[in-house]
């Protein structure tokens, strides 16, 4: 300041947020910015970007959601009731309705005392995260996975251990290896059924055996639902809820998919414990006293849900179940004509499957990231890199769009092959 001399100020960010995992909209956004400039001039620049690379298929008319729900909000905001702040965990009646929604496909009936709401299920993945991150705990993480769990994992400093999926037994979870990478200090397994990133549903077979070793292991199941019931293969979606009786459950939901309203934000937590071990261990303070200095979920959105889930009609459900069949076959069938692709299962549920990425047909790529930058530069069209879940030269594709527009998409990703096809 004095003579000249500049301040030094004594502030600066936070850099353990820059070195966090990477997330899924990070890498969205570097591939949007890498789409053809319509000025460059290469190859289709007036064509529009396919984005097959994001599970938010709102922007297309027969994903719109019910009238009933938009009816349900509309009567919520008018009624003039919800314009407070709500009580910790939510307002009463929406957890009361979420309960009971959920208990249908339960053995033993949820209270609303159960549920606690949240801003979506990010926040209610980012409460359980820091419930658990004790000095020296660790959890176990799939791989692949959903990236926001490991980024919230590294800034809360909770040690991750990765478990695989095994793609050649329908991305099952590899139990010998749960078994061999939990120790004393291991507090919970996350699963994701229907599964997002490879788009399996778990049989009530092997998510019995997940409790069993959960339970003999003494730690507990954060099952992410976030998919429940958008299934549509073989595999009936069963709640890990239902072996609450053999090992203690937190449920991670929300009505973002199910309903198609990912802007909404209105997620839950929901323990299945009927012998009360999440009350005797302090998880249950540990969530409310998180809720206690976090957001809440929109006050109207929360007053909307119990209409919501009593006016919604079943064939708005069976609707969106049969578009999500019938975009399967397509990706399905369609990647089998792309030779630098593989696809080990057919997606039975959620709106992605996860395909493996044959880089030794491809000429001037060296993975899964340059191949997705080119792909969104050469033909506009956005893929997700395997990278990002966990899982180098993989690609998660989205089939959440649209039926020509997937079938425009994928038809653009077999002409980049035919352009970067290794020479004979």
């Amino acid at each position: 300041m004095e003579n000249g001399s500049q301040r030094k100020w004594q502030f600066g960010g936070n850099e353990e947020l820059n070195t966090a995992a990477i997330s899924v909209r990070g890498a969205l956004a570097m591939l949007m910015n890498n789409v053809n400039n319509p000025d460059d001039g290469d190859h289709h620049p007036q064509r529009p970007t396919i984005m097959l690379g994001r599970g938010d298929p709102t922007e297309f008319r027969s994903f719109w959601t019910t009238q009933s729900a938009v009816d349900a909000v509309t009567d919520a905001l008018q009624s003039f009731k919800f314009n407070s702040y709500c009580p910790t965990g939510g307002v009463l009646e929406a957890r009361r309705a979420i309960a009971e929604y959920l208990s249908r496909d339960l053995s033993h009936k949820l209270l609303a005392e159960d549920v606690y709401l949240t801003g979506g299920c990010t926040q209610a993945i980012e409460i359980m995260v820091s419930v658990l991150a004790r000095p020296s705990s660790n959890i176990l993480l799939p791989r692949p996975g959903y990236p926001q769990y490991e980024a919230r994992a590294s800034f809360d400093h909770l040690e991750v251990r990765h478990f695989d999926l095994l793609p050649e037994k329908g991305w099952e979870v590899d139990l010998d290896a749960v078994e061999a990478l939990a120790d004393h200090n291991t507090a919970a397994i996350v699963i994701i059924n229907p599964s997002n990133p490879c788009g399996n549903v778990f049989t009530y077979q092997h998510l019995e055996k997940i409790a069993e070793t959960a339970k003999k292991l003494g730690i507990f199941v954060i099952s992410d639902e976030v998919y429940g019931h958008l299934t549509f293969g073989s595999n009936p979606f069963v709640p890990m809820g239902k072996f609450s009786s053999t090992v203690p459950v937190i449920t991670l939901g929300s009505i973002s998919k199910t309903w198609i309203v990912p802007g909404w934000k209105l997620g839950w937590i929901v323990k299945n414990d009927p012998k009360g071990i999440f009350d005797k261990t302090g998880i249950v303070d540990s969530i409310k006293n998180y809720l206690d200095i976090t957001t809440d979920p929109a006050t109207f959105i929360q007053g909307a849900i119990p209409q919501i889930f009593e006016r919604t009609k079943e064939t708005f459900f069976s609707n969106i179940i049969g578009i999500m069949k019938e975009a399967a076959d397509i990706v399905y069938e369609m990647i089998k004509e792309i030779p630098c692709l593989t696809c080990p299962h057919k997606p039975q549920g959620s709106m992605v499957v996860l395909v493996k990425l044959n880089l030794s047909t491809l000429e001037g790529i060296d993975d899964d990231v340059q191949f997705c930058l080119k792909l969104a530069k050469e033909e506009s069209v956005i893929v997700l890199p395997g990278v990002t879940v966990g899982l180098k030269n993989w690609l998660r594709i989205t089939f959440a769009v649209e039926l020509p527009v997937l079938e425009d998409g994928l038809q653009r990703i077999k002409a980049f092959y035919q352009r970067h096809a290794k020479k004979q």
